[in-house]
């Protein structure tokens, strides 16, 4: 058929589907982009294939960073973890690693992601409520009790605090005899996202900036296979924005910490390789899809062209998935199963590197055994039964997910724009940008679930009078905040008090005079200083941040 003859059909196709009845649903996704009721190739013939789509490990990467996707190897099954005393969370790793997952992912609690000690007045009532509690090295010697450092990939979600829980972590190395150089894994450790979304921050942007530049530098000439930064933008979902907005925040975020890398003096192919990133799988499928290939393909030309990024790993775009929890309902919490297994198919469709499936049960507490499991199993599922492992990048070619992937390429530079003239990352997230458009898009969402032009199952429509939900529920006991509270004030005693105050006085003299700080958090660690030790010397010479209200 030429393409004249196809486009007369298509103009008549295009008529008898305008007039054709509907079922009276909003045809848009949940970000709100309006969705054809067709697509074909005019949709797509703008698009030069080989310089904007490729083959799968090849630039732009828009089909995947590796030729054979999952033939090679697997994504790595990492399950977030983390609840209660040290030991509580070691005998779930054990659990999750004895039933085939292939990574570890920590959860802290609230005082330990806010930089507190359990002992501290401010921790009452949080200590390992939301994930683990750890206060110092002796708390995370227990974690990693009988799990050997250099065979396990340990991802940590935890952001201001970050360089004090890592130096924790390779002092427990270091006590395992394990070279850094062997050690792989991830820090979170995205402040940025933090002011826009999640706000868990304790120092000003700047100050903190400058501790995950020091990180960077420090994990580039000791670590060399730890991934410093894991550009997050699944909490940036989560607080409500749409898909594109996860994509263009995140990625600017990225942009921004390789800047003031480049800045430090760090040549771009020496650290880039290593900097990795973290979206959300939200519920609507091809719009997924659509933004993991987008995001390669926007980040490999910027690390190329923009960065001047000569080794072809600094143009790739490494990604952890997890799936959305802010689409999980305590109403009939057994449909979570589903919502996840669909969420978790996009990120491996979208060619995930590492892959988190949320347990039904996390809208009611934190994952049973048995949930957590079946979350597992779900990720094994689709690794194993469905076949969707055998062709790299299956939907691509596709007239709708090409189409989505260039709209949303366009979409996202026009927002970096927007960045851009606003003075970048931080001028922006001073003026309120990030925080006010993301809560329009929030409002917006929920304007249409209260009219029904979006259905939640269970929530809003196909509901359940009465409902019981007959699953286990996992709680955590108050003699878990007593008995770290406890061992807390044993270590105190127990340890060299002048060994300590030199440790302190090291990290202030580092953080004033401009000096990498990682080291330092490293001496005071094997020196048992604790995580609220020596977030207090830096409040003395950073400060805290308090946010400018933008409403």
């Amino acid at each position: 058929m030429s393409n004249l003859e196809y486009l007369k059909q298509r103009k008549i196709y295009d008529e008898k589907a305008k007039s054709a009845k509907t079922n009276g649903m909003k045809f848009t996704t949940v970000s709100g982009q309006d969705i054809n009721t067709f697509y074909g190739p005019d949709d797509i013939e703008n698009i030069n294939y080989l310089s904007e789509i490729g083959f799968p490990g090849e630039y732009p990467y828009t089909r995947g960073i590796h030729s054979n996707g999952y033939r090679g190897k697997l994504w790595t099954m990492r399950q977030f973890a983390g609840f209660g005393s040290p030991e509580d969370t070691n005998e779930r790793f054990h659990y999750l690693l004895n039933h085939g997952q292939t990574g570890l992912s920590v959860a802290f609690d609230l005082p330990t992601l806010m930089g507190w000690d359990a002992d501290a007045p401010i921790s009452d009532g949080e200590v390992g409520i939301c994930g683990v509690a750890i206060s110092s090295l002796q708390d995370m010697e227990i974690l990693f009790d009988k799990i050997p450092l250099d065979k396990v990939s340990t991802s940590m979600t935890i952001n201001s605090p970050a360089a004090m829980i890592f130096a924790f972590y390779l002092a427990v190395a270091q006590k395992q005899g394990v070279d850094f150089k062997n050690l792989r894994g991830t820090l979170q450790n995205d402040i940025l996202k933090e002011y826009i979304a999640q706000k868990e921050f304790i120092y000003p942007p700047t100050p903190s900036m400058r501790i995950i530049v020091d990180m960077i530098e420090y994990c580039k000439n000791e670590v060399p296979q730890w991934n410093p930064v894991s550009v997050s933008g699944y909490h940036i979902r989560e607080a409500g924005s749409t898909s594109v907005q996860e994509l263009a925040y995140t990625l600017a975020d990225g942009f921004a910490y390789i800047e003031a890398c480049i800045e430090r003096g760090m040549d771009v192919d020496e650290f880039a390789p290593r900097i990795s990133f973290f979206f959300n799988s939200h519920l609507d499928f091809f719009e997924e899809i659509a933004k993991f290939r987008a995001a390669r393909k926007i980040y490999a030309k910027r690390m190329k062209e923009r960065y001047g990024a000569k080794n072809p790993r600094s143009w790739w775009l490494r990604f952890h998935t997890q799936t959305a929890g802010c689409t999980l309902t305590a109403q009939q919490p057994e449909n979570n199963i589903v919502r996840t297994a669909f969420q978790a198919l996009a990120g491996v469709l979208g060619g995930t590197q590492s892959l988190h499936t949320n347990s039904m049960d996390e809208t009611l507490a934190l994952p049973s055994e048995k949930a957590v499991k079946i979350a597992l199993r779900t990720q094994q599922l689709i690794a194993y039964e469905t076949g969707v492992i055998n062709s790299v990048d299956p939907l691509g070619g596709s007239y709708f997910v090409e189409a989505l992937t260039d709209k949303m390429e366009k979409e996202a530079n026009a927002i970096f724009d927007q960045i851009d003239s606003l003075g970048g990352v931080v001028a922006a997230i001073e003026a309120g940008y990030f925080q006010k458009e993301i809560a329009d898009a929030a409002y917006r969402y929920q304007k249409e679930v209260e009219r029904k032009e979006k259905f939640i199952v269970g929530v809003n429509e196909f509901v359940e009078e009465n409902e019981k939900v007959d699953i286990p529920i996992l709680t955590v006991s108050p003699e878990v905040q007593k008995g770290q509270v406890k061992r807390l004030a044993e270590l105190k005693q127990s340890r060299n008090q002048k060994a300590v105050a030199e440790s302190l006085a090291s990290i202030k003299s580092a953080a004033v005079d401009g000096k990498n700080l990682m080291p330092e958090f490293l001496k005071a660690s094997q020196n048992y200083v604790t995580l609220g030790e020596m977030i207090g010397e830096l409040k003395e010479v950073f400060g805290i941040y308090e946010e400018t209200a933008v409403f």
